[in-house]
């Protein structure tokens, strides 16, 4: 390889990708699946079962869960695996459904494409001629590739999942071939999906992805091959995504049903799962506002796409004879349930007041107005803040900020409101930092509002000489919870230069504005020269090298902050 191609984005190599994860698949789930020999298939270690319908399912690799991970007892008895996105083989077929067939004869289920369907079909044939019984159901769930009016058009995609499950659980149950079919026929005509992509993926072995997607864009409809969708719109949020989803299916959802219904959030590839659960709480909300009972709900990960990242939402409609077979246990490498409880789930919707932005223009006393004026201070510099952080941690640090600064100012107003003194407001907005920004800076900037709250309970007045004591005091507290010394490359290499001149001022009879606003400068200079350290505490400590040249984002984040009440003081004064 030259210096100027690309490395592969993917581990596995083109020509044995196929070989090489299923036989890693099969190392590692070998207690509940077997390789069927000389085939690129998986069995149920339990297969074949005499008397019981055998459930195979199948199409191209890429997709996992599907196929291969939905094999065990209670789901599919057998899984046939093809190359990347390609069907399998009629061989394939054929030696896979022979390794599992019990005697009750075999199901065939898989997604609507023309080259499964044909491979299916010839395998199926070709076991009828030996006497072995078969049926297909054909998953046409993705209401995105076909008109309403004639499904058969369309695709199968994370429907493949709830019609999977039910087949399988009518097989386990012990259920004749056509009453087999029959109740995965149902599953597939109660089923829909619309997905959502918001980039390509890429096919093993290739450097650049098999399709993108604008960065300020998503494809609406895209199939799970890189299908063509039924139109492009602008990113939005998590909110309009949900709304996309949701807006996609209900035309579509069967009608004369009782509301029962189970969910599947389903990720594309790379969607990572709290994104999903964002997601989720809207989709909640939208189905229960439309008068459906979501029973039961998966997020995750079912039917995917290599890498691709996206996601697509699955409704299936239940009945009375649907809801006992998808509730039925079933333990397979990628699903297991114990057995589904039935019970309707209100949306969840938490109030939390630290996550509001408070109004910068009306504020309530003292530490209020100080505050205000380092809440938007850090805001101006969040970005910075954050790429500071991330030279050698983990970049969180200029929204931890903005988030804990947003409450301690909150807090502030409320106490001051509250008739609260300075003291009380300090210590009010130091337990709400803490709580809102959380990490280590979280709990040493609490520690220094609210030390110095008690420290300026304990003065009668506020001169400063009262504050330089309180500032003592809170760095003597700051000091013993956190363990850093001048040096650590720390907010202490700001602070300790902050508070050493702010007792001096102090000292030398200046008044709090001046000893305020000299200290400030002072810890501004350090916090610069915070860039020649090397850090021996906490996350940077790991990459120290990275961070030379870089100022340490918390000794950055104080001078800016003190710096920004230094101002806000001068103007009072």
């Amino acid at each position: 390889m030259s210096t100027t191609e690309r490395p592969p984005r993917t581990l596995g190599r083109a020509e044995t990708f196929k070989r090489d994860w299923l036989d890693g698949f099969v190392g590692a789930y070998g207690r509940l699946v077997r390789k069927v020999p000389d085939a690129y298939g998986v069995a149920a270690r339990h297969a074949p079962e005499r008397g019981k319908v055998a459930v195979v399912i199948g199409g191209g690799c890429g997709h996992y869960p599907a196929f291969a991970g939905l094999v065990g007892r209670g789901l599919a008895t057998g899984a046939v695996v093809g190359d990347v996105f390609t069907s399998p083989s009629a061989e394939q077929v054929y030696r896979t459904a022979r390794a599992v067939e019990g005697g009750a004869g075999v199901l065939f289920s898989y997604g609507n494409y023309q080259g499964d369907v044909l491979h299916f079909g010839l395998a199926a044939r070709r076991l009828a001629a030996e006497g072995v019984e078969t049926r297909t159901v054909l998953v046409t769930d993705d209401v995105a590739s076909g008109p309403a009016d004639a499904p058969e058009r369309r695709r199968g995609v994370a429907g493949d999942f709830m019609v999977f499950k039910v087949a399988g659980a009518a097989a386990e149950r012990g259920d004749d071939l056509d009453t087999v079919a029959a109740l995965a026929e149902r599953a597939n005509a109660n089923t829909r999906t619309f997905g959502i992509a918001f980039d390509g993926c890429t096919l093993p072995g290739a450097s650049e992805p098999l399709f993108t997607v604008n960065a300020h864009e998503m494809e609406l409809g895209l199939g799970i091959h890189g299908e063509p969708g039924i139109r492009t719109v602008p990113r939005l949020d998590a909110v309009g995504v949900a709304d996309e989803l949701v807006n996609g299916l209900l035309p579509e959802l069967p009608t004369g049903g009782d509301g029962r219904v189970v969910v599947l959030l389903n990720g594309l590839g790379t969607t990572k799962y709290e994104d999903m659960f964002v997601l989720y709480k809207r989709v909640h909300e939208r189905l229960a506002a439309e008068g459906l009972n979501p029973l039961h709900t998966e997020v995750g990960e079912f039917v995917t796409s290599l890498d691709m990242a996206g996601v697509s939402l699955t409704v299936l409609a239940l009945d009375d004879d649907l809801a006992p077979l998808y509730a039925a246990p079933c333990e397979t490498p990628a699903y297991r349930s114990s057995g589904a409880t039935w019970e309707q789930v209100p949306p969840s919707s938490t109030v939390d007041e630290s996550l509001e932005r408070p109004d910068d223009t009306q504020v309530a006393g003292v530490v209020d107005r100080l505050l205000t004026a380092g809440m938007v201070r850090l805001e101006q510099n969040e970005d910075e803040l954050g790429r500071l952080d991330a030279v050698a941690a983990d970049g969180d640090h200029g929204l931890g900020m903005t988030r804990g600064i947003r409450a301690a100012v909150a807090a502030a107003r409320r106490a001051e409101s509250d008739g609260e003194s300075i003291s009380g407001a300090l210590l009010a907005a130091g337990t709400a930092f803490a709580d809102a920004a959380g990490g280590a800076s979280g709990a040493l900037y609490g520690v220094l509002l609210a030390e110095t709250g008690a420290g300026l309970a304990q003065a009668g007045g506020i001169t400063a000489a009262s504050l330089a004591e309180a500032v003592d005091r809170a760095t003597a507290a700051f000091v013993e919870l956190g363990g850093a010394q001048p040096g650590d490359k720390t907010m202490l290499d700001a602070l300790e230069p902050f508070r050493v001149t702010l007792r001096a001022e102090a000292d030398a009879g200046a008044d709090l504005v001046r000893a305020w606003n000299t200290a400030a400068e002072r810890a501004t200079r350090a916090a610069a020269d915070t860039a020649d350290l090397t850090p021996t505490k906490g996350r940077a400590a790991r990459l120290a090298q990275r961070s030379q040249g870089y100022a340490d984002p918390g000794a950055t984040s104080f001078a800016l902050l003190v710096s920004a009440i230094g101002d806000e003081l001068k103007k009072e004064n």
